[in-house]
């Protein structure tokens, strides 16, 4: 079946607002969400769709953590196709998630990394599928009936191929980016350059938005303007992940939050979901809740020195 060809976004001004983007997420959207582990997600976007009440979201990604986890916890997830979500190290097991896929309430259609990869450059190339070798000698293919064994015409190695991922819209946060939709990442983009090029809806989050002639300063354009919908600026909108060089990943937020999940879903939704979601209308309220300028000027302390971001965190640890 033949692909609509995707859209170009080339309206100068594509500010709005962060209620008005997640307005553009509706039940039952395939949606890549960007970042990942603890940095640069788009936390802000996620907590404006979950007080939407948006249902039924399958979602796309490589390595997640609390984001995912928050869209368990709150009701917004069907199913997904996620290579890993937990909080790494640090706390472990991301409990909202593992929940929601022990009791059925949402699917898992458990992939890895580089599968997500090639999946993605099929939608972007307008391809149906892309082989891979990585996925051989493991259980994968046993998971997945709708991967293909071949033997290649050229060499006579056996490769599989996987289908395109096409996800109906991406959500990015980026650092910087003016009002036409360029953006610039700095620091790993994970995936998201590949869900911009083969999403068909992107929105993105912007800690500061410039002029165009200074975006070449900051690193360069990393996801072009022709390829994004819709832009908010949004200080400190990946929280309480690390959006570098302006926050570093806030961990005493993260133990409470962890703290919260680990009680159980009423628990989670008495002591989190109703007071940092819910309970707080809107981005503004939010960054009141966590303490406002004075976590952001700790979260920021990281840039003095090695010491000082040691420090950071040797502070909380002992909190």
């Amino acid at each position: 079946m033949s692909r609509a060809p995707r859209s170009i976004y080339t309206d100068s001004d594509k500010v709005t607002s962060i209620d008005d983007l997640a307005s553009k997420i509706h039940d039952g959207a395939v949606v890549a969400v960007g970042g990942g582990l603890s940095s640069r997600e788009p936390m802000a976007l996620l907590r404006a769709i979950l007080r939407r009440g948006v249902t039924g979201l399958s979602v796309v990604g490589s390595a997640h953590g609390i984001d995912i986890d928050l869209l368990s916890a709150g009701g917004a997830l069907s199913c997904s196709s996620e290579s890993y979500v937990g909080f790494e190290q640090d706390f472990g097991l991301a409990p909202n998630y593992r929940r929601a896929l022990e009791s059925d309430a949402v699917k898992v259609d458990d992939s890895c990394c580089y599968t997500l990869v090639q999946q993605l450059r099929a939608a972007i190339q307008g391809l149906p599928f892309m082989p891979i070798r990585s996925l051989r000698g493991t259980s994968f293919p046993s998971l997945h009936l709708e991967y293909r064994r071949i033997t290649c015409p050229f060499t006579g190695e056996e490769l599989l191929l996987v289908p395109a991922i096409e996800p109906d819209v991406a959500l990015i946060h980026a650092q910087y980016g003016d009002r036409s939709g360029n953006l610039v990442i700095q620091g790993p983009p994970v995936a998201d350059i590949l869900f911009a090029k083969a999403s068909r809806v992107v929105l993105a989050t912007i800690e500061e938005i410039v002029p165009t002639q200074q975006l070449q300063e900051l690193g360069g354009v990393t996801i072009p303007y022709f390829y994004v919908t819709a832009v908010c600026k949004t200080p400190m909108g990946a929280h309480p992940t690390a959006c570098y060089p302006f926050y570093a990943y806030d961990r005493s937020h993260t133990a409470l939050y962890y703290d919260a999940a680990r009680k159980g879903e009423d628990a989670f939704k008495s002591e989190y979901l109703d007071f940092f979601v819910h309970g707080a209308p809107n981005h503004e309220d939010y960054l009141a809740r966590i303490g406002g300028e004075a976590t952001r000027a700790r979260l920021a302390s990281w840039r003095h020195g090695a010491e000082a971001w040691r420090e950071l965190y040797s502070d909380e640890a002992s909190a």
